[in-house]
Formats: structure tokens, sequence, C-alpha cells
């Protein structure tokens, strides 16, 4: 999959993850581009054109879901794998509909991203959990596709939810719950 002018973009708030990957992926020859927000990735995609990239789906000041569509109309052919430690079955969704290659929760290690990035199909032999997901998870899922439809908007998601705004704030700023 990879020569020697395989340009990867590494698009995520976070500096030490960007940090960390950035060398594990040059130690694999890859080079290597890191933006920290959505218009350093735009400009980088603009002059370098990255064949590969993965996209935070939680920005500082933006949505990896937001720039996705953005960033495939810079560079159409670019393999984007979008990492996120905010998972929901309704953001994975939206991804790949909207041109991602893959999905992944962090932590993903080097190896499990080019093994994202690399992939055309699905995984038929994936491993199905015995063990359905808890309440707080389904709430937590739930809460993330009203987001989703909403555009990110708190205050119209908090309406159509039924819930006091500074309270859907606070329960997306925790973790999500775990299935």
């Amino acid at each position: 999959m990879q020569d020697a002018d395989t340009r990867l973009l590494i698009i995520d708030d976070d500096e030490m993850f960007c940090h960390v990957l950035s060398r594990a992926m040059a130690r694999r020859g890859y080079e290597v581009l890191v933006a920290n927000d959505a218009e350093q990735a735009l400009t980088l995609a603009h002059r370098h054109r990255p064949q590969l990239a993965t996209l935070d789906l939680k920005l500082e000041h933006s949505s990896g879901l937001k720039l996705l569509p953005e960033l495939l109309e810079v560079v159409p052919h670019c393999r984007i794998v979008v990492l996120t430690g905010y998972s929901s079955i309704a953001t994975a969704v939206e991804a790949i509909k909207l041109g991602a290659v893959n999905y992944l929760c962090k932590p993903a290690d080097a190896e499990e991203i080019l093994m994202a990035l690399g992939r055309d199909e699905g995984d038929p032999e994936a491993e199905v959990a015995d063990n359905p997901p808890s309440i707080n998870r389904i709430a937590w899922e739930h809460i993330q596709k009203v987001l989703q439809e909403h555009d990110g908007n708190i205050s119209a998601t908090a309406r159509a939810l039924g819930m006091h705004r500074r309270t859907l704030q606070r329960k997306l700023q925790k973790r999500p719950v775990r299935r």
C-alpha cells in the first residue's frame, strides 16, 4: 500500500497524540503532516495533497464530520480514517456515509490505523458482542444521534431531548459509557 511518496495527514487537536502517531508513521516510511484544527488541515491538504489521513471526530472548535467532506473535496482520492474517543453508532455511520474508509475508537495504535486505512472491504469475521449495550450506553448513542441530526447544535439537541442545555453539556463532557 505504501511507497516513498505516501503522505499522511494527521488531524487531531491532541498534540501529544499527534507527536506519538507522527513519529510511529515516519518510522514506517510515511511523509507525515500534522494539523491541529480544520483550517490548518485544509491548508495542508491543498498544498500537499495527502493520500491518507486520520481525522479526529471531535476537534476543539469543530467536528471532524463537518471537515470530512471538505477534505474530500480538496483531495477526492484521500483515504480517511476517523478516530475518536467518543464513539457512537450514529457517528460511525455518518463518517462512512460522508466518505471515510473506516472508523476507529481511540486508543488506536499505528498498526491498527494502517490496517484500517488499507482495508477496502468489511470484515465478515468481526466479533459480535455477546452482551447487549447497557441502558447508559443506549442513552449515550441516542444523544449522539440527536446531536448529529441537529448539526452539533447543543441548544436544539437539548430541546429535542426535553433536557436542560447545561445538563446536556455536562453529559457530553463525560467520556462515553462503556458497552
